[in-house]
C-alpha cells in the first residue's frame, strides 16, 4: 500500500475532534484517493460531534449546510468538510433526502453513501472501516454500488452520471448489477438539474477517458436531453486538448449533442458553437498587426482565417511571435501554415 500522507492541519482537525470526545475519520473520496496514492483534492470529516459543537471547537468555519449536519472548518491547508454522522430518510425529489437525523454511528453513516469505494472511513492510526469491501473494488478496479443499486439511485439520481464519471476518472469498470440499475432507472436522470448533469458530462470530458461519456448516451441517461442511443466510437476525443472548450466540441461534433440543452457560459458555447469565429476573436495578432506586414482588405480576413484554422489544431502555438513566423512563412511543424 502507498504511504499515507495527510495535510498536517488536516490531520489536526481531526485530533481535535477526538481530543474533545468526538471519534472523527476521513470518509469518502479523500480516503479513496489516499488507497490509491493519489492526492486527494480536498478532504472530509465525519463525526460523532453536531455541528454547532464543531463551530465551538474551532475559530474559522463556514455553515455550510447545518440542515445535513455539513461544518467547513478553515485551515491551513485548506478547507475540511466536517459532517456529523447521520442517517438519511425518504428522497420525494429523487435527488435530496426528505429528514436528517443525527443519531446514527459511523456504519450507518458508511450505508447512505453511493458508491463502495467511497464508503470507507480512517482513523488517526491509517486503520481503514470498510464495512462494504471497498478496498476490494479498489483492487478490482470496480465502480459498485453500497448495497442495494436501484435503492441508492432511487436516493439520488446524480449517482448514475457519478458512475460513469468516476469509472472514467479513475480507469475503473462498472459493476454488472450496478450497470443494469444504471439502465433500468436511466429516466430519472430528468430530475437532475442541468447545471449538475453539464458538470458530471464535464468532468467526464476532461477525465484520462473521456470515451466513457458515451455510457451516459448508450445507457439512456441523456435521453431526455438528446436522441443518440449509439454513439461512434469516442476515444479520438483523447486526442482533443484537455480543456472544456476542444473537448465540448469534439464531442459534440461526434454526437451531435446538442449544447444550447445545458447551461453554459457564453464563450463556451461560442467557442463550440463557432470555433473558427472564437479563434479569430483570440488570436494574439490584430487586424492592425496583420496590416502592417502589407495585407489590405480581404487578405487580412483570410490571413485570420488560416491562423484561426491553425491555433485550432496547435493552440499552443497563439503568441504574436509565432503568428508571425506562420504569416511570414519561417515557421516549422506543427507551427506552419
Amino acid at each position: 500500500m502507498a504511504e499515507i500522507r495527510i495535510p498536517a492541519a488536516v490531520a489536526g482537525c481531526r485530533s481535535r475532534l477526538e481530543d474533545a470526545g468526538y471519534p472523527a475519520y476521513l470518509v469518502g473520496g479523500c480516503v479513496r484517493d489516499l488507497l490509491l496514492g493519489r492526492i486527494p483534492a480536498d478532504y472530509d470529516l465525519t463525526t460523532a460531534a453536531r455541528p454547532e459543537q464543531v463551530m465551538e471547537l474551532f475559530e474559522r468555519t463556514v455553515p455550510t449546510g447545518l440542515k445535513h449536519g455539513t461544518v467547513t472548518v478553515l485551515t491551513a491547508d485548506g478547507p475540511v468538510e466536517v459532517t456529523t454522522f447521520r442517517r438519511e430518510e425518504g428522497y420525494a425529489d429523487g435527488r435530496h433526502p426528505d429528514r436528517v437525523s443525527f443519531d446514527a454511528g459511523l456504519f450507518e453513516d458508511l450505508a447512505r453513501r453511493d458508491f463502495t469505494v467511497n464508503a470507507m472511513a480512517m482513523d488517526g492510526s491509517g486503520a481503514v472501516t470498510d464495512p462494504w469491501e471497498g478496498r476490494t473494488d479498489l483492487e478490482h478496479k470496480v465502480i459498485r454500488c453500497v448495497g442495494e443499486p436501484d435503492a441508492r439511485f432511487a436516493e439520488d439520481a446524480l449517482r448514475m452520471l457519478r458512475a460513469i464519471r468516476f469509472a472514467a476518472q479513475l480507469g475503473f469498470s462498472i459493476d454488472a448489477e450496478t450497470a443494469a440499475a444504471l439502465a433500468r432507472n436511466a429516466d430519472r436522470t430528468a430530475l437532475v438539474s442541468r447545471e449538475r448533469i453539464r458538470m458530471e458530462m464535464e468532468k467526464t470530458l476532461l477525465s484520462p477517458r473521456p470515451e466513457e461519456i458515451g455510457g451516459m448516451l448508450r445507457l439512456g441517461l441523456l435521453a431526455h436531453l438528446c436522441p443518440v442511443r449509439v454513439p461512434p466510437d469516442l476515444t479520438p476525443l483523447r486526442s482533443a486538448a484537455p480543456a472544456p472548450a476542444p473537448r465540448w466540441a469534439a464531442f459534440c461534433a461526434a454526437t451531435g449533442f446538442p449544447l444550447e440543452a445545458l447551461p453554459v457560459e457564453r464563450s463556451l458555447k461560442r467557442a463550440v458553437l463557432h470555433p473558427e469565429a472564437d479563434a479569430i476573436r483570440r488570436l494574439a495578432l490584430s487586424g492592425g498587426e496583420i496590416a502592417a506586414l502589407g495585407l489590405r482588405g480581404e487578405e487580412i480576413g483570410a490571413a485570420q482565417k488560416q491562423l484561426a484554422a491553425h491555433i485550432l489544431s496547435c493552440p499552443g502555438d497563439n503568441t504574436r511571435e509565432r503568428l508571425l513566423e506562420l504569416l511570414e512563412g519561417t515557421g516549422d511543424g506543427c507551427k506552419t501554415l
